[in-house]
C-alpha cells in the first residue's frame, strides 16, 4: 500500500486539487530523480588578464574518455564510457553494461586564441585553458594627471 501525502493548504487552481498531488509524489520519487535524470558535471568558467578557464567536475573518469573538439568558435568537451562487469558461476555467464555519456558546448569569445588551448585532467576536474589574443589582453598603466 502506498502512502500518499495530501496538503489541502496547498492552492491549485485545477478541479482536483487531490490528484495532482497524486503525480507530484510519483515524479518526485527518488527513483525518477536518481535514476532518469541525464547527469551532467557541473563547470566553473572564470577569466584571467591572460587566459579563459574552463573547470569540469568529472570525477571517476580518465584522461583518455575525453574529447575535446573545436568547430569554428564552439569547443565541445564529451565522454563516452563503456563499462564491462564480468562474473562467472558455475553454469551461466553474467554480464552487465553500463554507458555514462554526456556533451558540453562552450562558444568561445572572439577574442580567445583557438591555436593556444590546453588541458588537464587531475583530481576529477577537467582543466581547460584558452588563451587570450594578444591585442585582447587587458593591458594596465597608470595615466598621470596633468
Amino acid at each position: 500500500m502506498t502512502l500518499v501525502k495530501f496538503n489541502p493548504e496547498k492552492r491549485s487552481n485545477s478541479l482536483l486539487p487531490g490528484f495532482n498531488d497524486v503525480f507530484d509524489s510519483i515524479f518526485n520519487d527518488t527513483f525518477f530523480n536518481d535514476h532518469m535524470i541525464a547527469r551532467v558535471p557541473a563547470a566553473n568558467i572564470s577569466e584571467t588578464a591572460e587566459n579563459f578557464h574552463i573547470e569540469l567536475a568529472a570525477p571517476g573518469l580518465k584522461k583518455e574518455d575525453f574529447k575535446l573538439n573545436l568547430d569554428r568558435n564552439v569547443l565541445s568537451i564529451s565522454v563516452e564510457q563503456v563499462t564491462e562487469n564480468n562474473s562467472d558461476k558455475k553454469n551461466y555467464s553474467k554480464r552487465e553494461y553500463s554507458y555514462n555519456s554526456f556533451v558540453r558546448s562552450f562558444t568561445l569569445p572572439d577574442s580567445a586564441d583557438d591555436n593556444r588551448i590546453e588541458a588537464a585532467y587531475t583530481d576529477g576536474v577537467l582543466k581547460v585553458n584558452i588563451a587570450k589574443k594578444e591585442e585582447a589582453k587587458t593591458v594596465s598603466r597608470q595615466i598621470e594627471i596633468k
